[in-house]
């Protein structure tokens, strides 16, 4: 109890007391009053218990005292410094062993991929050049013309020998191929476009022939055959403008042409048939790609499937929106501040994840580096130390104590720890 308790309990029982005295002195002069004296007596003061009065009080200075100690005012045996009683840290948190990845979350964009458009044949004869946009359509080696009179719908998906558009009802097929038809082909041709032709024809069920890269009479009466199911004269040669050639399936993406029309210029653009992620990564972010690094895609219904770095391109300076042609910047000298970016493509296997998105934003995690089998911490469990490095507030049964840990990798906001009395389990300080 404290000097000012206790005498505050000493004042009480002083004033308790000589209230009791002068009671007495007043029912003393009252007795011996003379019986003629007609005088009221004064009142009687009401005593308070002295009993009463000493409990009440005692109870309160315990109560005081109870609180003062619990908020660490008071010091204990004794001790007059007054200091606080030890406490740990605000919050723990275990040592776990675990694998940590390195990780970067960027942005994508889910689509078809760039399109491609597919030209009409070129009007002049015997050139020979390829005239085709990224689309494999090609020159012809005689005078193109004709009309137009049939187009796929948008979003239609053309496989080996489906009809890509029609001329004068004549179907013009396509073909699979690394590069498009040049020539004409014809009895004594050789190379390796009578190869890539007769290869086509053999998956497409024609027969009679072996595949290889000399066209003699068998693949002639097999192109024959072709024709007559193309309903096309059939002539036994094969021209640049019989058929357009792709490397795989393809997904109209426009038709740009109608039925009707003249047969030149851009008839449609098409892509892919499977949607891939695109992404513009900063270059700062170069070396956590390359092909075969594994990403997960998180679609914007926060579903995720698994993707793969299938193509890496050149880096290139963004220069904002391409269908403005640039006008809008022209004169404003920053052109030349943009930062570069390294166009990246991802392929997904399963194509079923991606559920129905045909384009949507998305954010794609890139996984660096990982780390099995090692010791981590929350970041902002580190202390740093006086002089550099940094140390762990371990709780031990004692209290606490700062131990240096050597640090590691850090991700998903924490970090790989090591040190002299730091193993799974440890209990670690962190601030709330």
């Amino acid at each position: 109890m404290s000097t000012k308790t206790a005498g505050a309990l000493d004042t009480a029982v002083e004033e308790e007391t000589a209230a009791e005295l002068e009671t007495a002195v007043e029912e003393k002069a009252v007795a011996e009053k003379p019986s003629g004296d007609t005088a009221e007596a004064p009142p009687r003061r009401k005593r308070r218990p002295l009993r009463t009065s000493l409990i009440v009080l005692a109870a309160t200075a315990v109560a005081a005292a109870a609180g003062l100690a619990a908020t660490g005012t008071l010091g204990g045996d004794g001790d007059e410094s007054g200091a606080a009683a030890p406490s740990g840290p605000p919050a723990t948190a275990k040592v776990e062993r675990t694998t940590l990845t390195d990780s970067e979350t960027v942005d994508g964009n889910l689509g078809y991929g760039d399109a491609a458009t597919v030209e009409a044949p070129a009007a002049a004869a015997g050139t020979g050049s390829d005239q085709s946009s990224g689309g494999g359509q090609p020159a012809q080696d005689d005078a193109s013309g004709g009309t137009v009179t049939w187009l796929p719908e948008d979003g239609a998906v053309l496989k080996r020998g489906d009809t890509v558009y029609r001329v004068d009802q004549k179907k013009i097929p396509l073909l699979y191929g690394s590069f498009p038809l040049y020539r004409t082909l014809k009895s004594g041709s050789e190379g390796a476009d009578v190869e890539m032709l007769e290869k086509n024809l053999s998956a497409l069920g024609y027969d009679g022939f072996t595949v290889d890269d000399e066209y003699n009479a068998s693949t002639a009466a097999a192109v024959k055959k072709w024709q007559d199911d193309l309903n096309r004269e059939e002539t036994g040669t094969v021209t640049p403008g019989d058929a357009v050639v792709a490397d795989g399936a393809r997904r109209v993406a426009d038709v740009k042409a109608t039925p009707g029309a003249a047969l030149s210029g851009t008839l449609l653009s098409w892509t892919g048939t499977e949607r891939i992620i695109g992404v513009d990564l900063d270059v700062q972010y170069e070396d956590l790609v390359e092909k075969g690094t594994k990403a997960t895609v998180t679609l914007p219904d926060d579903k995720t499937v698994q993707a793969e770095v299938t193509d890496i391109g050149t880096p290139s300076t963004s220069k904002g929106d391409s269908g403005s042609g640039g006008s809008e910047d022209s004169g404003s000298g920053d052109s030349g501040n943009e930062d570069p970016t390294l166009p990246v493509e991802l392929t997904v296997k399963d194509q079923k994840g991606l559920g129905r998105y045909q384009a949507a934003a998305v954010d794609v995690t890139l996984k660096a580096e990982t780390r099995k089998d090692v010791l981590v911490v929350p970041v902002n469990a580190l202390v740093a130390r006086e002089g550099g490095g940094y140390a762990l507030e371990v709780v031990t049964a004692n209290g606490t104590e700062h131990r240096p840990v050597e640090l590691g990798m850090f991700a998903d906001s924490k970090v790989e720890v090591s040190g002299s009395g730091i193993k799974e389990g440890t209990v670690v300080g962190v601030p709330k």
